[in-house]
């Protein structure tokens, strides 16, 4: 009878693990490291963009100006932007545009 308990409990556990798992490696899924693999190499590691190549800053006063919508608009809607190309979700563009603004202050 304990036995049977107790492979209860290991199986109920096993079943838990499996669950929880996946779901806490989607919560890596965080504006830093988004920013970090689709955004970076292009706009740098600080967000001040590469004026040379016409890649815009986006902590400049201009970006600084635009909603958190237009901004996340703009990282996952439009057709010239690299950011789309990489299959960037709204809500992905969301913390992309979370994290910045952390950047921006």
């Amino acid at each position: 009878m304990k036995t049977t308990k107790l492979v209860m409990l290991v199986m109920t556990i096993a079943v838990g693990l499996f669950i929880l798992i996946p779901n806490l490696s989607w919560a890596a899924d965080d504006g830093a490291s988004l920013y970090k693999t689709k955004c970076s190499a292009c706009h740098g590691a600080d967000a001040t963009g590469k004026p040379a190549a016409k890649i815009p800053s986006l902590v400049s006063d201009d970006a600084k100006k635009l909603s958190d919508d237009d901004f996340a608009k703009k990282i996952s809607d439009t057709p010239k932007h690299p950011g789309t190309v990489k299959s960037t979700t709204p809500d992905q563009a969301k913390l992309i545009v979370t994290y910045v603004r952390s950047l921006q202050k």
